[in-house]
C-alpha cells in the first residue's frame, strides 16, 4: 500500500493586509449579499469576480422553494462572467455570507458544486484563479481552485 498526502496551502490575511484592489472585491462581495433572495435559509452569500481585463462583476445566491432550481453566487458571478465576456479569464474571485445581518465568523468556503464550476473556468482560461474566502475578521487566501479541490475530475 501506498500512502498519498494532499496539502493546501492557505494564507491566512486580516482586511487591511489585502491589497486595495482585493478590498474592493471583497466590498464587493459583501454588497452582492445585499441582491441576495435566501428566505429558506436565511444564508446570503455574495461572490464578487475580477476579471483580467479589470471588469468586476457580482453575483448572489438566489434560492426557490423547489432547492434544486436555485443558484449560488460563486456560479451566479461566474456565469454571468462567462455569457459576457466569454474569452476573459478569471482572475480572483472573492466569497462572503451573512447571517441574522451579520458577516459570519468563518470564511465561507463553496460548494462542492460550485468547486467544480470555479475549476472549470479556471481549466478553459489555462492559468489559475486566485479564491478570497472572507470572514469577519479573517481572509483566506488560495493560489488556486485546484486548492479547493485538490482530487478534481478537469477531463475525461
Amino acid at each position: 500500500m501506498k500512502e498519498k498526502n494532499v496539502v493546501t496551502k492557505i494564507q491566512v490575511y486580516s482586511y487591511t493586509e489585502l491589497t486595495d484592489d482585493d478590498k474592493k472585491l471583497v466590498d464587493l462581495a459583501k454588497e452582492a449579499t445585499n441582491a441576495s433572495y435566501a428566505p429558506y435559509s436565511h444564508f446570503h452569500v455574495g461572490a464578487a469576480l475580477r476579471l483580467e481585463n479589470g471588469v468586476m462583476i457580482k453575483g448572489a445566491n438566489q434560492e426557490n422553494a423547489a432547492f434544486p432550481a436555485g443558484l449560488c453566487a460563486e456560479r451566479s458571478a461566474c456565469f454571468n462572467a462567462g455569457s459576457n465576456y466569454p474569452d476573459v479569464p478569471i482572475e480572483t474571485i472573492a466569497v462572503i455570507a451573512v447571517q441574522n445581518g451579520e458577516v459570519v465568523e468563518d470564511p465561507c468556503s463553496p460548494c462542492g458544486v460550485c468547486r467544480q464550476a470555479l475549476l472549470e473556468f479556471e481549466t478553459r482560461a489555462g492559468k489559475p484563479m486566485q479564491v478570497l474566502l472572507a470572514g469577519r475578521d479573517t481572509i483566506y487566501r488560495l493560489q488556486s481552485v485546484k486548492d479547493l479541490l485538490p482530487l478534481s475530475f478537469t477531463e475525461f
